[in-house]
């Protein structure tokens, strides 16, 4: 793919960037390893102070950069402001806590003087620069989910964005330096994907983060596993959305239908398969579907506007054949399934419902990104959670049951990293986020986040006479 912006909507290409040469990649290498060893003995109040300055001028820059998110990939405009302010929200949150989540750990001196020790501590230090790998779905937020707690732990970043955000990877890199970061602490790296194994493998690399396709995160596991480097994958998602007797119906479906079309259908963390009990299924599909069928779908820019267009043609070619798969296989459409015929330019596609979904359906195991939802009926509770669990992706799930006691075996059952009851799953910087299965390993946000690219040190002190 080349490195370009082209607007969505359009299918007009508005700007070309040229790759990085070997050269300039080296420049940027060294940039970072010299970066890294001023910014790792930084004090957290000096960081915290960058950071909340980089959170301050994001708020500035809001709706220009939302304009330039909604132009690169697609999403509406709403959204896109959203995303910023969820950034500089997350700034803030880990210029205020990342001391705290990062403070020394003192065991007992009891618990180790038979170690020897008259007393020992745990210290979390920093790694050093962290390659990032990242997708075009949310191109801010997933930067900056990863590189504020980074940076508060003393490491240095190097961003590898996706090829059609070229604008927005620009701007993140250019914002820390706005907010006073060393020269080299953050830096975008304008290059294709053939490029990041020589930088993952360069020593000066020490660790990496990718969020994206399952197929990229087997390629940077392993490039990094060779290297014995560490990695956090967050990958794909299907995730479930269980609705029970119990259930709040009205809500659930109005809920359920933010939870699926987010971000235009185009999120890891958007529920995809609606496994619905026997005894509401009728009800829930009837409320569910006329819901989806009334998005306004359009210009992103436009604030009416629900659902913008896929991110790039062939985003939309795979959704087009995942649903004509399962559609040619005896799945209902019970309302989409096409392209909108007053949207002749740009990429759109219709939120579409689909029943009648069998284990043959290649919908049924691979992740329809877009505004494509699957329903399926549950004569109990045990065939949902088969259901649910019933793919190889284990990112997030929804459930919708006033019932403590579903609650609780949900909560234990579900194969997820992430259980939300009674409401759509989102991510905030005070849980950890990312999943089981083929969905990834390692966590983001939160404490767990912030120590993922730490070196915990144990320091232990012997008798002094």
């Amino acid at each position: 793919m080349a490195i370009a912006t082209v607007n969505p909507a359009t299918g007009e290409t508005l700007k070309t960037f040229a790759a990085l040469n070997a050269g300039e990649i080296e420049d940027r290498l060294v940039r970072a390893e010299e970066a890294f060893q001023e910014h790792r003995t930084t004090s957290f109040a000096r960081r915290a102070e960058l950071l909340l300055r980089a959170a301050e001028l994001l708020d500035e820059d809001q709706d220009g950069v939302a304009r330039t998110m909604t132009t690169e990939m697609g999403k509406p405009l709403v959204q896109a402001r959203a995303e910023a302010a969820k950034c500089a929200k997350t700034m803030r949150w880990y210029a205020h806590h990342a001391e705290e989540l990062l403070a020394d750990e003192r065991p007992d001196p009891a618990d180790v003087r038979d170690s020897g020790a008259m007393r020992a501590v745990v210290r979390y230090r920093p790694l050093g620069t962290v390659l990032a790998v990242m997708p075009w779905n949310f191109p801010l937020w997933q930067v900056v989910r990863f590189a504020a707690p980074a940076l508060m732990a003393g490491n240095t970043g190097l961003l590898k964005h996706a090829s059609n955000v070229p604008q927005t990877a620009l701007y993140i890199e250019e914002l820390f330096r706005r907010a006073g970061y060393p020269d080299g602490c953050f830096e975008t790296l304008l290059i294709g994907s053939g490029a990041v194994e020589e930088i993952l493998r360069d020593p000066r690399v020490a660790a990496a983060t990718l969020t994206g396709s399952e197929p990229a995160g087997r390629s940077v596991a392993a490039i990094a596993g060779d290297e014995v480097k560490k990695t956090v994958l967050e990958l794909g998602g299907s995730d479930p959305f269980l609705v029970l007797p119990s259930a709040d119906l009205d809500k659930a479906a109005r809920v359920g239908v933010t939870a699926r079309v987010q971000n235009n259908g185009q999120s890891c963390i958007a529920a995809k398969r609606f496994i619905v009990h026997d005894d509401v299924y009728d009800a829930f599909a009837e409320r569910f579907t006329e819901r989806m069928a009334a998005l306004t779908v359009g210009d992103p820019m436009d604030e009416r506007t629900e659902v913008g267009p896929l991110s790039t043609e062939q985003g939309r070619w795979d959704l087009e054949e995942l649903v004509d798969d399962a559609v040619r296989q005896g799945a209902t459409a019970l309302c989409g399934a096409r392209r909108p015929p007053d949207h002749r330019a740009g990429w759109f596609y219709e939120p579409t419902v689909l029943s009648g979904i069998t284990p043959g359906m290649r919908i049924h195991h691979e992740e329809a990104f877009g505004p494509v939802a699957t329903l399926y009926r549950a004569a109990d509770l045990e065939e949902a959670v088969r259901l649910a669990n019933d793919t190889p992706f284990g990112l997030s799930s929804n459930a919708w049951t006033r019932d403590p006691a579903e609650q609780e075996l949900l909560a234990r059952d579900l194969q997820a990293g992430g259980v939300f009851f009674n409401g759509m799953t989102a991510s905030h910087p005070g849980l950890p986020f990312g999943g089981a299965k083929r969905s990834g390993y390692g966590r983001e946000l939160s404490g767990h986040g912030i120590r993922e690219f730490c070196n915990m040190t144990t320091v232990w002190y012997g008798p002094e006479e």
